[in-house]
């Protein structure tokens, strides 16, 4: 299997897998995001990560708070179980059929591998879509990690932006999305597969990503073939 030269984003250069809709890229550019998890943010500025990150309380927290339903102008608060006094953070991949509200609609940075979509990335056409899968590896290594394509940033950020789970799978120790101190360095490789979501495109379960994975990879020939 082969590749050709595709285009070059936030100068990263991106090659179109030949024969297949898939295309790769590298970058030793990473940052954090700890969307998804329940325990993300919290009023007190406890959370995993600054509420500040998530826009509050100043304008833009809509996008990434859940947005209490009685209370409009207000965050949701989870009211019981193990993360209550949380707000809810939202990903842009979500469960359909759960409500808005609850945090199991949403994909928990700290279980799942996924990564992060540039909004200017999110636009081009033939980039893929939220739910699409991936294939990344730390380079010089044996560190890989099936993940999956579960939340948007800032439209010009580069690519290397991940959830904590498929940090700590690059080798991260201890993630701080406060700070990044723990998050892996090196040189990674990603292999996107779009038009591989699931129908609805979330929720899956860890194992069923791997093996989807795994198969779409197989298919292309594997990493050698790259």
């Amino acid at each position: 299997m082969t590749t050709t030269p595709w285009f070059a984003y936030e100068g990263t250069d991106l090659f179109r897998i030949n024969g297949s809709t898939a295309y790769t890229y590298k970058t030793s550019h990473v940052s954090l995001d700890a969307d998804g998890s329940p325990r993300a943010y919290h009023p007190q500025d406890t959370g995993l990560d600054y509420l500040a990150n998530a826009g509050y309380p100043h304008k833009g927290w809509k996008s990434v708070l859940v947005v209490d339903p009685a209370h409009p102008d207000q965050p949701y608060i989870q009211p019981g179980g193990p993360h209550q006094g949380y707000f809810v953070a939202k990903t842009s991949l979500a469960d359909p059929a759960l409500p808005a509200t609850d945090p199991r609609k949403y994909v928990d940075s700290e279980t799942i591998p996924y990564i992060v979509f540039p909004g200017a990335f999110y636009a081009i056409s033939g980039t893929g879509g939220y739910g699409d899968l991936v294939f990344a590896r730390k380079l010089g290594t044996a560190l890989e990690s099936a993940a999956i394509v579960a939340d948007g940033g800032p439209a010009k950020a580069p690519l290397g932006e991940m959830s904590l789970r498929l940090a700590i799978a690059l080798g991260g120790h201890n993630p701080n999305p406060r700070n990044g101190h723990g998050a892996p360095g090196g040189t990674f490789q990603y292999l996107v597969f779009p038009r591989s979501r699931s129908a609805p495109p979330w929720r899956r379960s860890l194992t069923d990503i791997e093996a989807s994975v795994a198969a779409l990879l197989a298919a292309i020939g594997g990493w050698p073939a790259i």
